[in-house]
């Protein structure tokens, strides 16, 4: 559980200082046994603040595996949302990073950004990380089949063993998976990429079939699959001005004889 993180590192160096204080009893080092004898009685409180991260994710997960035996979440929630909107951002290369709140509450990450209480839902998703909205950075976070707020700032995963390739979006992306069980969908703004985080771990260059069953399994439950739009530029003469997308400014003028409406 704490492979890979700086828990590995603060554990040698308690072994270090354990292994010392043992040659000073041995010793017979009347002064350093003093300071030990003194300094010990706040060692456990100093190992609480110093592995807080830590004892808090073996918490969550023990009290998520206790509700999984109690019962499930409700059934009747859908996602599919999510993976068409991944789907346009993959294919146009938009940055995007949604974030699924499970058992354990999101409400500190939430109050960062922008509340929403919105119904979860394609357009919207499209509409909040299209790179001229003002919303389209930080992370959306949706509880049930709500979005609750948008532009939320997530803590970043310090892990050392992650690859140098992966920026801000996907580090946070990882960083709030490792704090609590929710569930990141990351989109790539440099290739397009989905990516799938949970439990501080990462899953790269998924399809978007993949990316449905990692959701439907980990939500336990079933997304009836959505036909996705069509590739772009297919069957349209490799013409981009000729696509319909919510995430391309249209640009297009009238044809002749007919009449645009001034913009308000």
């Amino acid at each position: 559980m704490i492979r890979g993180t700086r828990a590995v590192a603060m554990l040698a160096g308690l072994m270090v200082v354990a292994i010392i204080f043992y040659f000073a009893q041995i010793g017979e080092l009347t002064t350093l046994n003093w300071v030990v004898s003194n300094v010990l009685p706040y060692l456990v409180f100093a190992l609480i603040v110093v592995f807080q991260s830590e004892i808090r994710h073996i918490l969550a997960d023990l009290g998520r595996r206790l509700t999984f035996f109690g019962g499930s979440s409700s059934e009747s929630d859908t996602y599919d949302d999510i993976v068409l909107a991944a789907n346009l951002f993959s294919q146009h290369q938009t940055g995007a990073l949604i974030v699924i709140e499970r058992e354990i509450g999101l409400r500190t990450h939430i109050e960062s950004g922008v509340p929403l209480d919105a119904r979860l839902s394609y357009d919207l998703l499209a509409t909040i990380f299209r790179p001229s909205a003002p919303l389209h950075d930080g992370a959306v976070i949706v509880q049930k089949d709500r979005i609750a707020a948008a532009a939320c700032f997530l803590p970043l995963s310090m892990n050392p063993l992650l690859s140098t390739q992966l920026g801000t979006r996907h580090r946070a992306g990882i960083g709030i998976t490792e704090e609590t069980d929710a569930i990141a969908v990351i989109c790539s703004e440099e290739t397009g990429a989905i990516s799938f985080a949970i439990g501080g771990r990462i899953e790269r260059d998924l399809t978007v079939e993949q990316l449905r069953e990692r959701l439907s399994g980990e939500l336990r439950r079933h997304i009836t699959p959505v036909p996705l739009p069509t590739p772009i530029a297919q069957n349209l003469g490799d013409d981009p001005d000729s696509i319909d997308s919510p995430l391309i400014e249209s640009d297009r003028k009238p044809e002749h004889g007919s009449t645009a409406e001034p913009n308000l």
